[in-house]
């Protein structure tokens, strides 16, 4: 149980370090879109060598329709990533990680408004919250650096996050694997992301400082991505899911700490209010959640942060 508490830990914290990574390659010419695209080749190619050696029976896709929902997971995983990069480019990573953290409410949001779920008391107030941290993190109030089309961005990347999610579950829910679902999500994310994305020009930034770049485009690859999520999928072995979706919490509060002592980000005292509200809000949100179904387990481990 230490192990798996450790590995949870872990997991949340390498996802969290996304924003190190984005920073370090901007600089260098690396744009979001070819950021997303190395993660997702990267992460393809990683799941594909683990399936290869200890079990071939993943690369079997059963049907149309499995191969149609695993298109539409990479699209939606390609939309979080590109746009989480892209409003950390333009806003701050502390930003762009609490707009795409609240994606449970778009999930809430959505199942309120197509299958008319009673939203109640408790998650109205969370919504408001939620939506007020999210003021206060952009800068609107008190003269912070704020930027609408990263802002909007960011949230965009929350929304694709929460059909990510909806679309994993069902993955599940219909038995299938979550490893090859997650394989195949990689896959056409990588896909969506090298058609636009100028290849060529990510290769010539890649030779013009080969001992700089090539460690930090495998790190945005395999630590912020491949590694933690074996290391959130072996917790779940012996870790209630519910627990380990309540310590993923710990991965926006790291992004936020690396982003102030890493990075050099200067929080005002509204942003770090704003963080802080939001975090919380999230917790409440999870935890009703939890509770009116505590038997549902989680979707995938983040693949995005």
């Amino acid at each position: 149980m230490k192990k798996a508490f450790l590995f949870v830990v872990v997991a949340c914290m390498l996802w969290g370090t996304s924003g190190i990574f984005v920073h370090f390659l901007s600089p260098y010419g690396f744009t979001a879109l070819q950021m997303t695209a190395v993660r997702g080749v990267i992460s393809f190619f990683v799941m594909a060598g683990f399936a290869l050696l200890f079990d071939r029976r993943q690369f079997r896709i059963d049907g149309f329709r499995e191969l149609l929902l695993y298109i539409f997971m990479g699209a939606t995983l390609f939309g979080t990533a590109f746009c989480y990069f892209q409003s950390m480019q333009m806003t701050s990573v502390s930003t762009a990680v609490v707009l795409m953290y609240i994606s449970p409410i778009y999930i809430l949001l959505f199942s309120v408004l197509v299958f008319h779920e009673r939203l109640g008391w408790i998650k109205g107030l969370s919504v408001a919250g939620i939506l007020f941290g999210c003021i206060l993190t952009s800068g609107i109030i008190g003269g912070g650096r704020f930027n609408l089309p990263g802002v909007l961005i960011g949230v965009l990347s929350g929304v694709s996050y929460a059909i990510y999610n909806i679309l994993a579950k069902l993955s599940v829910r219909r038995g299938g694997s979550p490893i090859k679902a997650t394989m195949y999500a990689f896959l056409f994310m990588a896909i969506i992301a090298l058609i636009p994305s100028r290849p060529d020009l990510a290769v010539s930034y890649i030779a013009a400082k080969p001992l700089q770049t090539i460690p930090l485009l495998i790190g945005l690859g395999f630590c912020t991505c491949v590694l933690p999520y074996f290391l959130f999928n072996s917790s779940l072995k012996t870790l209630p899911s519910g627990t380990a979706s309540a310590m993923s919490i710990i991965e926006p509060l790291s992004a936020s700490i690396f982003s102030f002592t890493l990075l050099g980000e200067d929080p005002d005292a509204f942003s770090i209010a704003g963080i802080v509200l939001i975090l919380g809000c999230v917790i409440v949100l999870e935890r009703s959640e939890l509770k009116k179904n505590p038997e549902d387990t989680p979707a995938e481990p983040s693949a995005s942060a």
